[in-house]
């Protein structure tokens, strides 16, 4: 399995873009492993970055209730 963003050529990932952030966190707002994304190191820790910073502007929740 190859990296999503390595495939499109995707040199960053937007914070304010929640609805594809959303796919990379599960039904409790916790963001996914490696695995179960499939991306590579690299993307993965920039999404998470990117997460975490929406998370703070309050684009993303923390937890769902």
């Amino acid at each position: 399995m190859t990296c999503h963003f390595c495939q499109r050529n995707t040199k960053e990932i937007d914070l304010k873009d929640t609805e594809s952030l959303n796919n990379y966190t599960d039904s409790l707002c916790k963001i996914k492993s490696r695995k179960k994304t499939g991306l590579c190191a690299r993307h993965q820790k920039r999404v998470a970055r990117a997460i975490k910073r929406a998370r703070q502007l309050g684009l993303l929740p923390y937890k769902q209730e």
